[in-house]
């Protein structure tokens, strides 16, 4: 009983919290502050028994006042919706901006749009909120397509456009054209005014696009297709999708009140289906995005769609959570471009453990590509390996007694990443004889995601001798694995086609 406890303590504490880059993420908002400098918030405001400040979240007008406060004073953006639009809380959809944030400044994928350092975005049913081209060119600088097919979602988005003259340069609304040759849900009032004809058509016009690929069961307005224009390039599209099947579902939430129409809110086969027609049309628009993202409201969603995106040929997905209070979301990356392959980031905790990740591997590369490697090349070096495949670790010990000059001018000139050519060269060469001897240490490799290994190494004697020389014969490895796997695999590839 005590352990589930500690199971239980184990995964709260370990829960994704608010973006840090999240302006909310040190300091909340302060209900008792915001209801001063704004009187139109305090009849909204009310203290509960511990004497915190609260606000009722099942009243729709509190929340909306909340979202048009905090735009105002944390981001100097005017803004309101009509009653019944969707409510957005600005914190989370602030998490979402850092996010797409993080994989632009991530470069695991390279820019390929021609707009300099500009970032460009798409906003998939941006609603009468326009919530993301607000937040996005306010905080970031970011210019934004902003798509919808009501009136009252285009009218008011382009008024909180307007409101604000500082970025609306930066942002422009579309209107989704084609909704009228829209299928209705299958058991719709309205499904026996669709004759066959027009049925077929619309399939075979979407087989045309190369949409019927995964079989969403979508019968809703164009999302990306018929939307972009030819010739057009983005940096990313992000999309907060209709999350429910059925308005009696969206309404199942009895603590929160965020309005939202049938429009924003549902959608035959819900968001499941709504993000495939995503995943189908990138497989048609494939490089016109860097990146293609979606949040989602299920986890269990997560799953099938990244099995899907790997089915269609995506060369790197990525997913996150992002959380805020007792809500949480999930955010679906993904994108047709070759990654760039790169080490990502290196961590020391101390002299004897080391670690450092790889990203941007081909998915036909995993660890035990890189363990392989590591094998050869230390055998190489003359050291002894023993590789354990099981436990996806290589264990290396020196020898024979080895200078320790070569390995100095070694870790002297591995600033930068080897090219294949660098490894071919230094194959077998006297560089590669830089071990000392009695320097026993453990390689391990573990699969973060699809293309992403975590490479780590902890000496096996404490000796504080030679703990010392760990550091430079890891930024070797380094410096030089990524391509070694590389020159290593295609060479195998190589022997395998000539025999």
């Amino acid at each position: 009983m005590g352990s589930n406890k500690n199971k239980k303590r184990r995964r709260t504490a370990e829960r994704p919290t608010t973006h840090p880059r999240n302006k909310y993420s040190d300091n909340p908002p302060d209900f008792a502050e915001l209801a001063s400098l704004y009187p139109s918030f305090k009849p909204f405001v009310f203290f509960g028994r511990d004497g915190r400040p609260r606000i009722d979240w099942t009243d729709f007008n509190a929340t909306r006042e909340l979202t048009r406060v905090l735009l105002l004073h944390d981001h100097r953006l005017n803004w309101w919706i009509p009653d019944g639009q969707l409510c957005p809380t600005v914190p989370n959809r602030s998490n979402y901006i850092h996010w797409i944030e993080d994989l632009l400044l991530s470069e695991i994928i390279a820019k390929t749009t021609k707009n300099g350092d500009k970032v460009r975005g798409f906003d998939i049913g941006t609603g009468a909120n326009c919530i993301y081209p607000l937040l996005g060119a306010s905080l970031l600088g970011w210019s934004f397509v902003g798509s919808d097919m009501t009136d009252v979602a285009l009218e008011w988005a382009e008024k909180n456009v307007r409101d604000n003259p500082h970025i609306s340069e930066l942002i422009e609304i579309r209107k989704v054209e084609g909704g009228e040759n829209t299928l209705p849900a299958k058991g719709s009032n309205n499904e026996a005014l669709v004759s066959t004809k027009s049925e077929i058509d619309l399939t075979e016009d979407m087989a045309r696009e190369g949409n019927a690929c995964l079989n969403t069961g979508y019968y809703g307005p164009p999302i990306l297709l018929g939307v972009v224009r030819d010739g057009e390039e983005f940096d990313f599209c992000m999309c907060n999708p209709p999350f429910f099947e059925t308005m009696k579902e969206a309404g199942l939430n009895p603590k929160t009140s965020c309005g939202g129409t049938a429009a924003e809110m549902i959608c035959p086969g819900g968001e499941k289906a709504f993000v495939t027609r995503i995943i189908e049309d990138s497989v048609t628009l494939r490089h016109t995005f860097r990146w293609y993202t979606s949040m989602l409201g299920r986890k269990s969603n997560l799953k099938l769609l990244t099995s899907k995106l790997w089915e269609v040929g995506a060369t790197v997905v990525k997913t996150t959570e992002f959380v805020q209070g007792q809500t949480s979301r999930w955010g679906l990356a993904w994108s047709f471009l070759p990654p760039v392959k790169k080490i990502l980031s290196s961590h020391v905790t101390e002299k004897s453990n080391l670690s450092f990740m790889l990203e941007g591997l081909e998915r036909k590369l995993g660890a035990i590509h890189v363990l392989q490697s590591v094998e050869a090349y230390f055998r190489d070096a003359g050291a002894l390996c023993r590789l354990n495949t099981s436990s996806f670790t290589v264990d290396i010990t020196a020898k024979d007694d080895k200078s320790d000059a070569n390995l100095k001018g070694e870790s002297q000139n591995c600033d930068g990443v080897a090219s294949c050519n660098d490894v071919r060269e230094a194959s077998g060469s006297s560089c590669l004889n830089c071990l000392s001897n009695d320097l026993s240490f453990r390689v391990s490799v573990f699969q973060q995601t699809p293309g992403t290994l975590l490479v780590k190494g902890s000496l096996q004697q404490k000796d504080g001798q030679v703990s010392g020389l760990l550091s430079p014969i890891f930024q070797i490895l380094k410096t030089k694995q990524l391509c070694s796997v590389c020159f290593h695999n295609e060479c195998n590839e190589s022997n395998h086609q000539e025999a």
